[in-house]
């Protein structure tokens, strides 16, 4: 199980933010690599990033041994209530600058985070200048990857709190409301459409798919808001992000489970299969729109999954 950062100890803290700053050399390293061609000056300023990680890097190794000794556990992100967990790199290529930009920038803002945490649960003096010194470079980071947007993506410059009116929304509302609508849209399809195509009866269906669609919102409402504290990943209250969550999840599958209402079977289906496929074009644009994912991926992704569990509830529904 994940431990909660505030029961870390200052040696444990330490050991954590060595392998983060690790992990972010690397990435860095990957971001230089895939952006060197088409976005060569870019890629130089991750390799300045990149260098100063490893700086980071070294501070903190020194400052451990000073303390405690030559040996460093493996304390990675995974092992600690929340972190974003990233997607690898190599997954996003070719790499696009406006990913990269918002990884970088989610990034430094969660590490910045972390390293205002770290300082005031440390009671080590020269400790806490470190940390208090790394967190304003990491905000230093946060706002050259913000330039970078400005100079690359925009014609004119952002205002600093609409910029961050739009992270803070798209981590609190849309990733939780996302997550919800796509397994509140797909998981249902299944034990709807077998029910109606068992029974025949309009009735049968709805009743199956609005257990279905509640049953599904509460428990993917309570996990998103157990899934971490929002501390260090500026997600917000847990359990905003799981009411979020939790009524995006019974809204999906409720979508196609109210056409059942209608007291024509085979009215009420025919309603019900295209309220299903412009579930599954608003999830492919949402995903396309918010979490940078090219949209005939996101609508191949989404559409295959979601006509493989429909076609599966319809064949046994029929048996």
């Amino acid at each position: 199980m994940a431990r909660r950062f505030k029961d870390l100890s200052e040696r444990e803290i330490l050991a954590l933010a060595i392998t983060l700053e690790e992990e972010h050399g690397r990435i860095y390293g990957d971001f230089v690599d895939g952006l060197r061609d088409a976005y060569p000056s870019t890629a130089k300023v991750f390799e300045g990033m990149q260098a100063e990680e490893s700086d980071h890097r070294r501070r903190l190794v020194d400052t451990y041994r000073a303390r405690f000794g030559e040996h460093i556990p493996l304390i990675r992100r995974q092992d600690v209530k929340g972190f974003i967990q990233h997607r690898p790199i190599w997954l996003l290529r070719p790499l696009r600058l406006e990913a990269v930009r918002r990884s970088a920038e989610t990034m430094e803002m969660e590490t910045r985070r972390f390293y205002e945490r770290a300082a005031a649960q440390t009671t080590d003096a020269s400790m806490r200048k470190l940390l208090v010194d790394l967190a304003e470079v990491e905000g230093k980071h946060v706002a050259l990857a913000e330039a970078l947007e400005e100079k690359h993506l925009t014609e004119s410059a952002r205002e600093e709190e609409e910029a961050a009116q739009r992270r803070l929304f798209v981590l609190q509302v849309v990733q939780p409301g996302l997550a919800g609508l796509m397994d509140g849209s797909v998981s249902t399809l299944a034990p709807l459409f077998a029910a109606a195509f068992a029974t025949k009866s309009s009735k049968d269906a709805f009743l199956v798919g609005l257990a279905a669609s509640i049953g599904a919102g509460i428990s993917m409402g309570f996990a998103e808001a157990l899934s971490d504290d929002g501390s260090l990943t500026g997600r917000g209250r847990p359990w905003a992000r799981g009411f979020v969550c939790g009524l995006m999840t019974a809204l999906g599958g409720l979508g196609h489970a109210l056409p059942y209402l209608i007291a024509d079977f085979w009215t009420a289906t025919a309603i019900a299969g295209a309220v299903v496929a412009v579930e599954l074009a608003a999830i492919s644009w949402i995903r396309h729109r918010y979490m940078d994912t090219p949209f005939l991926s996101a609508a191949f992704q989404v559409v295959v999954g979601g006509v493989l569990v429909f076609l599966s509830g319809i064949l046994i529904g029929s048996t």
